[in-house]
């Protein structure tokens, strides 16, 4: 529930706000949050966001701190904020007052390749099966994969058109062989079923008319990881993870896992070679280049 500041009084401030978003093509999922957030500040204010002075967004943000918000929600807050103040009030100096707070990444959970093997053979149906293997083939997020519709397959150029990726930028992902022909065994047994068509979603929901909902990926993935006996957490972003971390064992260079991950900033594709166990195992250490030691036995039991 929005606050009464967001949805009544302010109306026509809140609607500016909405067709910000939209001019910048942000998704649903993006929209709803940076309402919610907003949403928080008027409720601290107890008047409508736009009155906001500095002393109040420093005031929210030690209230924030002090209450134990943790550190990736408050960050999430200052990019709604910032967008806020910026875009829709033109008040840039309000947004440099807020704070961003450095926090430690978790490293991903990563599958092998034979973990992912197991996963798309334990799923129950050919459309789940389809739907994992363009997360792990192409990298795409579980957003991304529920969007796609049938005109995004490009068999000519062998690319996924991605229309609706993160902070609503368009970009083309990889389409391999492997990956094209399963699609097209899916589209034939989709036909056959009635739900697909050549203007229609790639992976329908219930309703064919709808796309299928990223809370049923989900689902799907983390089932097929349990019928598959994998122990770790597993979501549809693992397959995502997956994907770089194994490109970048083959060799890929990195710009180029980028791009196909439609990374903005570089510093969060470098984040996969800290996972990359392979690629640290196949680099020579220049100790052993100087060749003062040779090979020692096994380490006798102790």
């Amino acid at each position: 529930m929005q606050h009464p500041h967001l949805d009544t009084r302010v109306s026509p401030l809140r609607q500016r706000l909405i067709d910000d978003m939209n001019m910048r093509r942000f998704s649903r999922e993006t929209q709803r949050n940076y309402l919610r957030d907003i949403g928080r500040l008027a409720t601290f204010l107890g008047r409508s966001p736009d009155t906001a002075t500095a002393d109040d967004l420093r005031r929210f943000q030690i209230e924030q701190q002090e209450g134990g918000v943790p550190v990736p929600t408050m960050n999430s807050i200052v990019s709604a904020l910032r967008f806020f103040f910026t875009q829709t009030l033109d008040r840039p100096d309000l947004a440099r007052r807020l704070v961003r707070l450095a926090h430690p990444r978790n490293l991903p959970v990563v599958l092998s390749r034979d973990e992912v093997a197991r996963l798309l053979n334990a799923t129950t149906c050919l459309k789940h099966q389809a739907a994992l293997s363009v997360a792990y083939g192409a990298g795409l997020r579980v957003a991304e994969v529920s969007m796609l519709k049938v005109a995004d397959v490009d068999s000519e150029r062998m690319l996924l058109r991605v229309e609706r990726g993160k902070g609503g930028r368009y970009r083309n992902a990889m389409l391999s062989e492997g990956l094209l022909t399963l699609l097209r065994q899916w589209w034939k047994v989709g036909r056959q079923q009635g739900v697909m068509h050549r203007d229609g979603w790639l992976f329908p929901g219930q309703h064919a008319m709808k796309p299928i909902s990223t809370r049923q990926l989900y689902r799907i993935v983390v089932e097929a990881a349990q019928a598959a006996d994998i122990a770790k957490r597993v979501g549809p972003h693992t397959l995502r993870h997956s994907f770089a971390t194994h490109l970048l064992e083959d060799g890929t260079d990195i710009r180029i896992i980028q791009v196909l991950l439609g990374h903005a900033k570089l510093n969060n594709t470098a984040l996969y070679a800290k996972v990359a166990t392979r690629t640290v195992r196949t680099v020579t250490s220049p100790l052993d280049k100087l060749g003062l030691f040779k090979p020692a036995e096994a380490f006798p039991d102790v």
